[in-house]
């Protein structure tokens, strides 16, 4: 009775495989019938839109996705085109048993434009990777110029570049709404040191290396907040913050 039992226990399992096996095949061979494209932060840049996507993910031909068996779609090759645009951050696409094909796509967001005078400009992303510039849209960040630029851009990721704490600084910009909205542009000197332009008052800040920025930030705070108002808002040209404890304005 044992081995029977075994027996009728392994030709059991055998079969749910094979069940499963024939399933996953016949799910293979489902017809797409409708494609649903969800861009998240397309709203807020749209480097990336909808027919982008679909003409990436058909490889820029015009086949139709829907009558496609999902076999023929491949759906992780369909994921590795979408990844190959610098724009796009990360995709999932999934099926359902209706047909149904949905595509997600998370969008890079820009936070700051790299200006230049010898070749195009480009955006540096959040996560640092650099993005081309896009006739399409145009993204309203912090400027950079002056030297270094070119390498920047060259680095594919300004993270993995020389100008990795130029990063940090440029996230501690966006992630405060007052200096967001105060700074305008980062100029970069042959030395490494740093200017900031701001957007409404005149003065020039001499920033010098990107290092100690909360300190330097803490200072430029009593500046804006506590001697502008009390000299007048254009009583200054430049105010110098590069050396500690101090705030040098002329």
């Amino acid at each position: 009775m044992k081995i029977w039992s075994a027996i009728i226990t392994v030709v059991g399992v055998g079969a749910s495989l094979l069940l499963i096996a024939f399933g996953e095949k016949g799910d293979d061979r489902t017809v797409c019938n409708k494609v649903v494209i969800s861009i998240e932060n397309q709203m807020e840049n749209h480097f990336v839109d909808n027919n982008d996507v679909r003409s990436t993910i058909t490889n820029g031909y015009t086949e139709a996705l829907e009558g496609s068996t999902f076999d023929q779609l491949k759906v992780r090759t369909l994921e590795q085109r979408l990844l190959e645009n610098t724009y796009i951050e990360s995709t999932e696409i999934y099926r359902d048993l209706k047909g149904t094909l949905t595509v997600n796509v998370l969008l890079r967001r820009p936070q700051a434009r790299v200006v230049r005078t010898e070749g195009p400009d480009a955006y540096v992303a959040e996560d640092g990777t650099i993005l081309p510039v896009s006739s399409k849209f145009s993204s309203r960040v912090i400027l950079l110029s002056g030297a270094g630029t070119k390498e920047i851009v060259e680095s594919g990721n300004i993270q993995q570049s020389n100008f990795d704490q130029l990063y940090n600084l440029i996230e501690f910009i966006n992630a405060d709404e007052f200096w967001k909205a105060q700074i305008a542009q980062i100029v970069i000197a042959e030395n490494g040191e740093l200017k900031l332009l701001p957007q409404v008052t005149k003065q020039v800040i001499e920033f010098g290396e990107p290092d100690n920025i909360e300190d330097k930030f803490r200072r430029l705070n009593v500046f804006y907040k506590q001697i502008l108002p009390r000299k007048g808002w254009n009583s200054y040209d430049r105010v110098n913050v590069k050396y500690k404890d101090q705030i040098i304005c002329e």
